[in-house]
């Protein structure tokens, strides 16, 4: 089983735009920060978790030219505005490519891009279109894609729920606030823990960087992993701060983690 992170960085990218602080202009490539989203393959398979902006880039980098479905995390912008580039998979995928998230994500997905999920809509002659299909998920069931068995966990983020997914022996908690009990409770036994960790202050929606690896230490997982990061610290700094077992994500890192 393979998790890959195809983006690392928070809602504004890094570099962002306008800025020419230390983690902006560095040329270290760690410090290059795609909005999030990851991809987890096993037995040949392949799930890509969230759409962010920079899909097209990132699943060219990454050598993907084919999935097996996907998963929304939440409807926010820098989490599904690369939606469009999944035309070039499911162009490939008679009868469309399936979409799993939380009900009112999807369904919130099929009002933001009707073409993309209404199979009435047809594509203009010579062109073509995305086609996904929705499946919603129920928080705390574990249902099987792809041939993975998937649990959505469900997180708070500010006034809103986002899901976490426990795929095997992975946890893929972003866009987290806070790790509820009855979700910690449901993450005994991981190889690797992937948390967001936003600045070293606190924020009203998402885990700080001391929050989250406050929850890390109380999850213990073998290997935790930060994302979601923001342009506040570079990799290098950042890594330096965080205690054995916990490290920084960056774009296109590949762990390897034992079979489901």
């Amino acid at each position: 089983m393979r998790l890959t992170f195809l983006g690392t960085g928070t809602s504004f990218g890094v570099p962002q735009v306008g800025c020419q602080c230390r983690t902006c202009t560095s040329t270290d490539a760690r410090d290059k920060r795609t909005r999030t989203a990851a991809l987890i393959e096993s037995g040949g398979r392949r799930l890509l978790i969230d759409t962010p902006p920079e899909l097209r880039l990132q699943l060219v980098a990454a050598g993907v030219g084919s999935l097996d479905a996907v998963l929304f995390t939440h409807g926010h912008a820098d989490h599904v505005h690369g939606i469009d580039d999944l035309r070039a998979i499911s162009v490939k995928q008679p009868g469309g490519l399936a979409a799993y998230g939380p009900g009112e994500t999807l369904a919130n997905l099929a009002v933001r891009f009707p073409y993309i999920f209404d199979p009435a809509i047809v594509a203009q002659p010579g062109t073509t279109k995305p086609e996904l299909k929705a499946y919603p998920l129920e928080a705390g069931r574990e249902t099987e894609i792809a041939g993975m068995r998937v649990r959505a966990l469900p997180l708070p983020h500010g006034s809103s729920e986002v899901f976490g997914y426990r795929i095997g022996p992975i946890a893929y908690l972003t866009d987290a606030k806070t790790i509820p009990d009855d979700v910690r409770a449901q993450l005994g036994d991981l190889d690797v823990l992937v948390l967001n960790g936003l600045l070293s202050r606190p924020h009203p929606l998402h885990l700080s960087i001391p929050e989250a690896v406050a929850a890390a230490q109380a999850i213990g997982a073998a290997r935790t992993f930060l994302t979601h990061l923001t342009h506040e610290l570079t990799h290098a700094e950042l890594a330096a701060r965080l205690p054995a077992g916990i490290a920084p994500a960056y774009d296109g890192l590949a762990i390897e983690v034992g079979a489901v």
